[in-house]
């Protein structure tokens, strides 16, 4: 027998007893009173936009908010593009999309992110290759840290998420930091309470 299968056959043999899953603490540093105001100051942060309240008509702020775009593809029922993300099958053709549209279903008050599942974005690309990225997300569904989002059923229950946290930067030694590296120049959070 080689020493590799002896040590493989060791380790099936081993039969360790199960344990419990250690209980990791939550870490609450923050009032829920403050949540949004943390959100906003870690979006900010990294130079995302936050609306405070849902916009009365939206597809006027949509075009007041990025005049020169033609292409808006909408993955939310509350607005109707040129497009949807099924309209993308060629991953590499949401390039052509000027602005995204799409819902979150939590957001990180300690850091303002918000998260993006496969769920959410419906062709992953979109949440990349788009220009400009506006995502609709209800207040109500910010947790406080990351040891919180981690146990949330949207982050946990798909294949593919992403947490975002502002437009795509890049920095270097110098700590000089470019808006926008690659990925989308601009994130735009709107919060808009579910229906």
């Amino acid at each position: 027998m080689s020493a590799r299968q002896d040590i493989l056959e060791r380790v099936r043999n081993s039969r360790l007893s199960a344990k419990d899953k250690p209980e990791v603490p939550d870490f609450p540093r923050l009032a829920k009173a403050d949540f949004l105001s943390q959100f906003r100051k870690g979006l900010e942060d990294m130079a995302g936009v936050l609306v405070d309240k849902q916009p009365g008509d939206f597809a006027a702020f949509l075009r007041s908010q990025f005049p020169n775009a033609k292409n808006f593809c909408s993955a939310v029922p509350e607005f109707v593009g040129n497009s949807t993300p099924e309209d993308y099958s060629n991953w590499a053709a949401a390039a052509d999309i000027d602005v995204a549209i799409v819902r979150s279903p939590m957001g990180i008050a300690e850091t303002g992110s918000v998260l993006l599942s496969e769920t959410d974005l419906r062709v992953n690309a979109i949440g990349f290759l788009a220009h400009d990225l506006v995502v609709l997300l209800d207040p109500a569904d910010i947790v406080e840290n990351v040891h919180l989002a981690y146990r949330h059923p949207a982050f946990r229950n798909t294949a593919y998420s992403v947490l975002m946290t502002g437009p795509s930067g890049s920095g270097d030694i110098g700590a000089r930091v470019v808006h926008p590296a690659q990925g989308v120049m601009t994130l735009t959070v709107i919060f808009w309470p579910q229906i």
